[in-house]
């Protein structure tokens, strides 16, 4: 935390007026109730032994779809301007799923809390693939009637989150579901997700939104050195995890030799997939430092990476590590920022930091209050730069999920007691308290 020369914490920078202040969950990860929905592609992964570290599943996860009342409360007293959620697409395919989706926007306008659903967070209905161009036109469908349902209370969309972790975890690594190994052969499914976000622009266009972005995942991707080997290698990933899925939505191409190893009629595809948006969602965790390959297979992260690769995924020394093992870099955030200004120029959205938080043990955790004042800062320096930064959300409120590796990290504000199904006990955390002084501070600051 910044420390002034009394040795007093500073307090945190105000922000412009309008700035929206948040929180971030996804369906999957809190929602339960899976016998009220059709199956998705995590249900069948996580049922085959070995896939999830601790052997869990999302059977009940938060049961936040029948406690969700409790949940929008600790929004309301957080004082958060939104809540960044996820809309079961499996839920919604059933006769009732709506429905749900209906109580919780209603039960958040009432408490003051902005409904920002996000249309899809890796949770497939099974039987779908997205190496299929098919599911591009399905999920467009779905939107239609989720727009249809919902467009009268809300006003600001995200259609896909991260498809970059989508493509490389899910189908090409096989760590996430559906479980595949395809290395570059996955290609084709980060070329369906960007197809199927266009579609889903145009669906939402037509349904009278105005205010659309999508939800992507990018860091600085660091050399390990000068040599040209790490320097080659360095590109080549920042190309795959940041330019692939960014310069085909804001300047309608893919980088240079890409585009050729899409399926399709690939530059009728850019028209759709880079259709106008309102906002570009960035969900920042940390740089990445890349080297040339080493020849062997190795575990980063919670991910292990084959020898194969044409990179090697290094660690960041001297700098501290969550629990999860990721380095905190604050300031790779405001690198981040002003590269994509400096790379994209006029043809970058106002930017809304969709997804930015860290794994810690603990109800007082003082750590995570670190994290988040660091990376809360670095956000302003990026917006004193001259970026146009129009909000930023936390990830998450809860305690939740997380993906393969079950229950054993915790990204919450909010503390779930998951030893005890039958309560699920929320405990706000010390970083919750912290972020509500924060907000207030922000509100009174800019009434003056």
């Amino acid at each position: 935390m910044a420390i002034d020369e009394r040795g007093t914490q500073s307090p945190i920078p105000r922000f412009p007026a309008g700035f929206l202040w948040g929180v971030s969950t996804s369906a999957h990860q809190i929602e339960g109730a899976v016998a009220e929905r059709e199956r998705s592609v995590w249900d069948d992964f996580t049922a085959e032994p070995g896939r999830v570290k601790d052997g869990s599943t999302a059977e009940v996860a938060c049961d936040h779809y029948h406690r969700y009342p409790e949940d929008v409360a600790l929004l309301a007293d957080l004082g958060v301007d939104a809540y960044r959620f996820s809309i079961s697409w499996p839920r919604v395919n059933t006769p009732t799923g709506l429905d749900f989706y209906d109580r919780l926007v209603d039960e958040l306008c009432a408490a003051g809390v902005r409904p920002v659903p996000t249309l899809f967070h890796w949770d497939l209905p099974a039987g779908l693939d997205w190496l299929d161009r098919d599911t591009a036109d399905r999920f467009a469908a779905y939107v239609s009637v989720v727009a249809e349902r919902l467009g009268d209370r809300v006003g600001k969309w995200i259609t896909i989150n991260e498809p970059a972790e989508h493509t490389l975890l899910g189908h090409a690594l096989g760590t996430h579901a559906p479980g595949r190994k395809l290395l570059f052969d996955a290609l084709p499914v980060a070329h369906h997700q960007l197809l199927a976000h266009g579609r889903a622009v145009q669906a939402l266009r037509a349904a009278g939104a105005t205010d659309v972005g999508i939800a992507n995942s990018h860091g600085p991707t660091w050399p390990a050195s000068q040599e040209q080997a790490d320097l080659e290698a360095a590109g080549f990933y920042d190309l795959l995890l940041n330019r692939l899925f960014a310069d085909p939505l804001l300047l309608g191409a893919y980088p240079d030799g890409i585009g050729e190893l899409m399926p399709g009629d690939v530059e009728a595809d850019l028209k759709v997939i880079s259709e106008s948006l309102d906002f570009y969602g960035v969900n920042y965790y940390a740089p990445t430092r890349v080297g040339a390959p080493q020849g062997t297979e190795i575990e980063f992260g919670g991910v292990r990476m084959p020898a194969e690769l044409p990179f090697s995924v290094q660690e960041i020394e001297g700098v501290p590590t969550t629990d999860f093992g990721w380095p905190v870099v604050p300031e790779g955030l405001t690198e981040l920022l002003t590269g994509f200004r400096d790379r994209y120029g006029d043809r970058l959205p106002p930017i809304v930091i969709t997804e930015n938080g860290c794994s810690y043990e603990g109800v007082d955790d003082q750590e995570r209050i670190a994290y988040l004042d660091g990376h809360i800062r670095a956000l302003h320096r990026a917006v004193e730069a001259g970026v146009d930064v129009r909000g930023y959300f936390v990830w998450s409120l809860l305690d939740n999920f997380e993906w393969a590796e079950g229950y054993a990290r915790r990204f919450g504000l909010v503390h779930v007691d998951f030893e005890d199904a039958a309560t699920l006990t929320r405990t706000p955390k010390a970083s919750y308290g912290w972020l509500r002084d924060v907000l207030r501070a922000q509100v009174l600051r800019a009434r003056g």
